[in-house]
């Protein structure tokens, strides 16, 4: 099979520099499914990778955490799923990425497709849609009936990316007040149409531009961008006993402002089931079921923006250096065959 990896970490200001490599396909094993990859997303994580693997590390690094195709063969293990399934998943970060004609991945981390999507465009919804249900459900705990949080406001902090674009639209139908930030008039208008009911410059004090709004505070932070640098305005304008979720570390102490209200900081990180191997791990799946009905019922759509086809070297590292701009809007997508 054909597989795209790289074996130098090289610069960070571009993209990695990819090879193709033709491996032995997988045999699946287990819990293990064997999928035929038809279309992957790029993600920031996959950068993290590249950026953290060392200089003498010879070893084939192969990214690529969100796939959508068809399972080609199972493991003895395997319940949910049969050859013939149309899947999408974000895989884990301690196995190889879907850079590949054929992946192996663990069934209790995939989804169904979503049946009015195309494979290209149900690429784009699994890391991101995992990462921001479990944020606003699991660690922030909002309730699921939206009946009961009309009136509590959330703030999304960089709700144009790819996080963001789909935060906006789940926060939207779990009956939220949403804010968004974006700083750019293509980026606001990208946020209003996803479910924004208000937009904020993250570049600009939070409290000021919130009390122009007529809001007090926010019950809630999903922060997708450094939350060292928002530490102060999600501080200062998040409401007593609120709650804040980070995608990413703090690296400086919390602000003390939070100690004072009793606010609840917590971190969403979409592998620690899959890593850890936590009793719950199969709650992904049913995450991803969950995500594929609301996208088939019409209640969220797909964030694909960019689209590139075949997926090859010289796409591979387009889509990667328009990643590294950190300008992206939406999610960029490459859709087989293999070249």
């Amino acid at each position: 099979m054909k597989t795209f990896g790289f074996y130098k970490p090289g610069s960070k200001e571009e993209a990695m520099d990819f090879q193709m490599v033709e491996q032995e396909k997988p045999v699946p094993a287990g819990r293990d499914l064997l999928v035929e990859v038809k279309a992957i997303s790029v993600n920031p994580t996959d950068l993290r990778t590249r950026d953290a693997k060392k200089e003498d590390d010879d070893s084939l690094t192969v990214v690529g955490r969100d796939v959508a195709g068809v399972v080609a063969a199972t493991g003895d293990g395997c319940s949910i799923f049969k050859v013939g399934d149309e899947v999408f998943y974000a895989g884990t970060n301690n196995r190889p990425g879907g850079q590949s004609e054929f992946h192996l991945v663990d069934e209790r981390i995939v989804g169904k497709k979503p049946e009015s999507l195309s494979f290209g465009e149900a690429a784009a919804l699994p890391l991101t849609g995992l990462t921001t249900y479990e944020a606003i459900f699991d660690r922030l705990g909002v309730s699921k009936e939206a009946s009961e949080n009309a009136g509590k406001r959330i703030l999304i902090i960089g709700a144009a990316g790819g996080v963001g674009s789909i935060a906006l639209q789940v926060a939207k139908l779990a009956g939220l007040t949403v804010i968004g930030t974006a700083s750019r008039d293509e980026t606001v208008e990208w946020a209003k149409e996803h479910g924004a009911d208000h937009t904020i410059n993250h570049h600009e004090e939070f409290g000021p531009q919130l009390e122009n709004l007529g809001i007090e505070g926010v019950e809630y932070t999903f922060c997708l961008s450094s939350p060292d640098e928002h530490m102060a305005g999600m501080a200062e304008v998040i409401l007593p006993q609120g709650k804040i979720c980070s995608i990413l570390p703090a690296f400086k102490p919390l602000d003390l402002a939070l100690f004072g209200k009793s606010v609840t900081f917590v971190y969403e990180l979409m592998y620690t089931r899959s890593v850890f191997q936590t009793e719950d791990m199969v709650h992904q799946h049913i995450i991803l079921c969950k995500l594929a009905d609301w996208v088939d019922g019409g209640e969220i759509r797909t964030t694909k923006t960019q689209h590139f086809t075949p997926i090859s070297v010289e796409h591979l590292k387009q889509a990667y250096n328009n990643l590294l701009t950190g300008k992206t809007i939406g999610k960029i997508v490459l859709e087989g065959p293999f070249e």
